[in-house]
């Protein structure tokens, strides 16, 4: 939870390339943050408890073929893996399954879990809430001013929280399960890319990867596939923060008067108060959103119409149901402060 008022996010600036350690807007490209080498992996934390304010933490993890997380058990934290490259194996309670670039696995607390990376450059996102799931590594004395795990694999063993119990990992192999549907409720689960809910809006596909029913409450995960389109109108929220991970193309943001352009394996935080909006900028873009806690969830039900299809359909210009759906419910935490900005940085990009 922020120390500030949303008035007093409004008049911060943009703080670029570091890890702020307090609750404000930041942004980091691909590769920054503060890394950390263990077994054959570089964790890079793009999330802290300090920058947060405590809510949840976050780090992309890329390592070597064969690299591993031993088989473990968190007792309170709630954890989503995202892969953005590569394939890797995972263990979860009693199922094992190979994922590969777009898919998930959601771990709540109190769940074995493990995986092992099977190709070389494997890249995850790991995004847990509460905070403090990654204070151990942070604590080990393995910081590193790397941007690229050990060629040779030579490291300092993972180090996991105090409190986590380490398992046996069961000896089961993958097998070849689609996992397609989110559960309703706190369990453990996989979603392959693209697959769970899709709903739709003009010229994009939102995908829920994460509802609060599957975190109890904390942090609820939308993976939105879109065509280009200018910017939204400009707003804040009051009761959540929202992240943004580009895992393909180019999302322009504006946040608090300035415009930074996102691409593969950057990230945004605008903590509650923070003035924004964004635009997709090339075909195909993908662009996880994390929000904390679950307080926003109806306004993607309520602007977006279900559908079944997996893909954006081009040409849908009509954002009608986006305008009503925000018109006939006044209680999100949406709060429009003007027009979408214009596009002044690099305008042909």
């Amino acid at each position: 939870m922020s120390a500030y008022t949303p008035d007093e996010i409004h008049e911060r600036r943009l703080i670029r390339g570091r890890l702020p350690g307090e609750p404000v807007p930041y942004a980091l490209a691909s590769g920054e943050g503060d890394s950390y080498a263990s077994d054959g992996q570089l964790w890079t934390i793009v999330a802290r408890t300090a920058d947060t304010g405590g809510d949840f933490d976050a780090a992309f993890v890329t390592g070597r073929r064969g690299a591993e997380l031993p088989f473990h058990a968190l007792p309170s934290a709630h954890r989503t893996f995202f892969v953005f490259s590569g394939q890797v194996q995972i263990w979860l309670a009693d199922r094992s399954r190979v994922l590969t670039r777009g898919d998930s696995v959601t771990v709540p607390p109190g769940t074995p879990f493990g995986y092992r990376f099977l190709a070389e450059a494997t890249k995850l996102l790991m995004y847990s809430a509460p905070g403090g799931a990654l204070d151990a590594i942070a604590a080990s004395g393995a910081a590193t001013r790397r941007h690229m795990y050990s060629a040779s694999g030579v490291s300092s063993p993972v180090v996991l929280p105090a409190d986590a119990s380490l398992l046996e990992r069961p000896a089961i192999s993958p097998d070849g399960t689609w996992d397609d549907e989110r559960p309703a409720g706190v369990e453990p689960y996989v979603l392959r890319s693209l697959e769970g809910e899709h709903r739709a809006w003009p010229d994009t596909i939102n995908v829920h990867a994460v509802r609060p029913a599957n975190t109890d409450g904390r942090y609820f995960a939308v993976d939105t596939f879109a065509a280009p389109q200018p910017y939204i109108i400009r707003h804040f929220h009051a009761l959540h923060t929202e992240n943004f991970f580009c895992a393909a193309g180019r999302v322009w943001l504006w946040v608090n008067g300035e415009e930074i352009l996102l691409t593969e394996g950057d990230f945004l935080h605008a903590p509650a108060g923070t003035i924004h909006s964004f635009a997709i900028a090339a075909h195909g873009t993908r662009m996880l959103g994390i929000l904390t806690t679950g307080v926003f969830e109806p306004f993607f039900d309520v602007t977006s119409t279900p559908t079944d299809d997996k893909v954006y359909t081009e040409g849908l210009i009509d954002p009608s149901a986006v305008f009503q759906g925000i018109q006939a419910n006044p209680d999100l935490d949406l709060h429009v402060v003007g027009p979408p900005p214009e596009r002044v940085l690099a305008p042909g990009i």
